[in-house]
């Protein structure tokens, strides 16, 4: 699986290069360019199809995680080095807010949008997917020792799932830090620590990004390491299914979706500020609301496409899960308190 990866994200890095490096055509195409993270994904066809329609080039950076692109965004505010940003989450959305580098644009096809995705009243960024943060499990692990799934946090520090959980470094890694507000959204900010600190006692391993958890020390993937628990994505199960080898019957992993146990990321593009290509970086936003962009979104990007209307493909009904009721931090109370949040936790975890 592991291998499988490598090589779509190789195939991707050269396409990318491909539409970054475009010759245009005629003198009449224009080059649309939006930066984003490393995880960003887009069938060829999605792309020449957009391409066509608007006889433009697309130009996509790539420029670490989701954090790295904002930042660098944002000291480049005065000279922006894109027409468009994608990957701004509800994590740091109120920080690319707050730094005014975006312009407002309300898309014809927001109507189509759910209201709890649309988290900016002013539609300075515009919702494309989601997708939940939890614990994913190995399946044979906890069969093969005739123990529970655990169903809460509070589970995680009982003696019996003592040194069986791999999670993230929020100050590193997104999903990281989703997981971390997970325990904030559920024990409160005064009650995370203590939780926290049992984890800690419990035998929880920390690492610095989400490929070393779930490749090497996750048992339930192809990185076959000692920790049957996770932090992952509630679309991990599918994904294992679809880069295996053999194809199962049933995915080998699952997620803990009970209540308070993850938290909902959700991802949004916005036009940057001063951009000269205005009305293309409007067309690009109203295409990834549209069918052709949403339905490619969970075989490319692993994640649910915002749109209701967007077919699922089999492996996302059959495995893939979606939390009913995921914890909750306000995004103002991320802004105001995220780094105090991570500094407190890395002065537990990382001392």
């Amino acid at each position: 699986m592991k291998q499988k990866y490598i090589l779509i994200n190789a195939a991707l890095a050269l396409f990318v290069a491909a539409c970054g490096g475009a010759t245009p055509t005629t003198d009449k195409t224009q080059t649309l360019t939006v930066m984003t993270h490393d995880s960003f994904a887009v069938s060829e066809e999605v792309v020449a199809k957009f391409q066509e329609q608007h006889n433009v080039a697309l130009q996509i950076i790539t420029s670490g995680d989701a954090g790295t692109v904002l930042s660098q965004a944002i000291i480049n505010k005065d000279a922006p080095l894109a027409d468009l940003i994608f990957g701004i989450d509800n994590t740091m959305l109120t920080r690319a807010l707050k730094a005014d580098i975006l312009e407002p644009y309300s898309s014809p096809l927001l109507s189509e949008i759910p209201p709890e995705f649309k988290l900016d009243e002013m539609h300075r960024v515009t919702p494309v997917d989601y997708g939940d943060v939890c614990i994913n499990y190995d399946k044979t692990y906890f069969r093969n020792n005739n123990l529970p799934i655990p169903d809460s946090l509070e589970d995680l520090i009982a003696p019996e799932y003592a040194n069986l959980l791999v999670v993230e470094n929020p100050a590193a890694s997104s999903p990281g830090l989703a997981f971390l507000l997970t325990t904030i959204g559920h024990f409160g900010p005064n009650g995370y620590l203590d939780f926290w600190t049992k984890l800690r006692a419990n035998g929880v391993k920390v690492v610095e990004n989400w490929e070393t958890a779930y490749f090497t020390e996750f048992s339930g993937s192809s990185g076959q390491g000692p920790y049957p628990l996770v932090v992952s994505y509630a679309s991990s199960p599918p994904a294992e299914v679809i880069f295996a080898e053999e194809t199962p019957e049933e995915a080998p992993t699952g997620s803990v979706i009970a209540p308070d146990t993850c938290f909902r990321q959700i991802e949004f593009i916005g036009i940057l500020r001063d951009t000269e290509n205005r009305d293309l970086a409007e067309a690009w936003i109203d295409f990834m609301l549209t069918s052709t962009f949403q339905n490619d979104v969970p075989m490319q990007m692993f994640m649910f496409p915002v749109n209701p209307l967007a077919e699922l493909p089999a492996e996302f009904i059959q495995h893939a899960q979606i939390a009913a009721q995921p914890a909750v931090v306000e995004p103002n109370d991320i802004n105001k308190y995220r780094e105090a949040w991570i500094q407190a936790w890395s002065n537990i975890m990382l001392r």
